[in-house]
């Protein structure tokens, strides 16, 4: 997969971009507040709708300005096609596929990436809900029944929440809870038997690529924790769906009195460990930003099985966060396999003048090679 040319309109500090991008290592430098993560985030929303850095659409929208557009030319398997966003201010995107109007949940999977930003270096040690991000993106990209199953769960999610808000004031509508649950039951037992079979894949891919980077002396293993489960067994789709049933039955009178759900893939979480002893609690800061860069390869190497083709990688503002090896090696690995790649930077000198990076230096939302 390829992007051939980006075209920003009114877009954040962005009039009027086009960009011609090299099918390998793009390298964008300049002063901070210029414009270039404002690239990378053009091209991530691309690919799922959704900004990395603002909740609000129309932050994305220049200043002053009713209306912005992201055009990107791209091929996938040899298939070249075109996709259009058009962001309105106080109105939904408008989003176009190949002369076709689409709707959200198609968007997922026509563009596959890997994000890697600073924030990510908070993957291991932030919150669970940075981990959850991270394995919904990944598997949204590869499903877009995923993807849908998702978003079912969460509107499934809000209206128990709301029924159980209301049943404190009226225990008449207890009754009202089992049909809600069962539909919570089997839409949650689809997505953690998915997010299960996606970090197994992951963890074995990881593994061998962070015993290399840290030079045969560690083994890096990523686990799926299940809220208030430990039993490693459940794993099926129907073990799950039953004991997601008696689990909401279990806590229902907590639910009632919190007036919320207590059990689900939402309270989830994902568990790292360097050679069985937890990576969260005892990893050094190296180790820790180590095994994240190990996980964004492994990244590359479970898209490339699931889809066939390499995603594009942006890497936004972190190569001065990695050492001079681990910097050396990652550049080394993504040219010889021909990825194509964004990389946001202030200082050029982090980079060498290989034949397949191409530099651009932005300054003011201007962009010149």
């Amino acid at each position: 997969m390829k992007i051939d040319l980006l075209t920003l309109y009114n877009y954040r500090n962005y009039n009027n971009l086009n960009l011609k991008l090299s099918s390998n290592i793009n390298i964008f430098t300049g002063f901070n507040a210029q414009g270039k993560t404002n690239i990378i985030e053009a091209i991530y929303f691309s690919s799922l709708g959704i900004s990395h850095r603002t909740r609000t659409e129309g932050d994305l929208i220049l200043w002053g300005k009713d209306e912005a557009s992201i055009n990107v030319k791209f091929s996938k398997r040899d298939i070249n096609s075109i996709l259009k966003i058009i962001l309105k201010k106080n109105k939904r995107k408008e989003l176009n596929f190949n002369g076709e109007i689409i709707k959200q949940k198609d968007l997922p999977g026509l563009l596959t990436m890997i994000l890697f930003s600073p924030e990510d270096l908070m993957l291991i040690k932030g919150s669970p809900l940075l981990r959850r991000r991270f394995i919904d993106i990944e598997l949204s990209q590869i499903s877009r029944i995923y993807y849908n199953e998702l978003v079912q769960y969460n509107r499934l999610l809000l209206q128990r929440n709301n029924l159980l808000k209301k049943i404190r004031e009226n225990k008449k509508l207890i009754p009202m809870l089992d049909t809600w649950d069962e539909q919570i039951a089997k839409t949650a037992a689809f997505i953690v038997e998915k997010r299960l079979r996606g970090i197994e894949k992951l963890s074995k891919l990881a593994q061998k690529i962070h015993y290399e980077i840290s030079q045969k002396m560690e083994m890096l293993n990523i686990r799926y924790n299940i809220h208030n489960y430990k039993n490693e067994t459940l794993n099926s789709f129907n073990d799950l769906f039953d004991f997601y049933i008696q689990a909401l039955n279990k806590y229902r009178d907590n639910d009632i009195y919190r007036g919320s759900t207590s059990i689900g893939p939402h309270r989830d979480d994902i568990d790292f460990f360097i050679n069985d002893i937890s990576l969260k609690s005892f990893g050094s800061q190296g180790q820790q930003r180590s095994s994240v860069l190990s996980l964004k390869l492994a990244e590359l190497e479970f898209l490339k099985l699931e889809t066939g083709e390499y995603p594009i990688l942006l890497l936004d503002d972190v190569m001065s966060e990695l050492d001079t090896r681990r910097r050396d090696n990652l550049l080394s690995l993504l040219q010889d396999n021909n990825v194509q790649t964004l990389i946001t930077a202030t200082d050029i000198n982090l980079f060498n003048s290989h034949p397949k990076n191409k530099f651009f230096k932005v300054e003011k939302g201007i962009v010149s090679e």
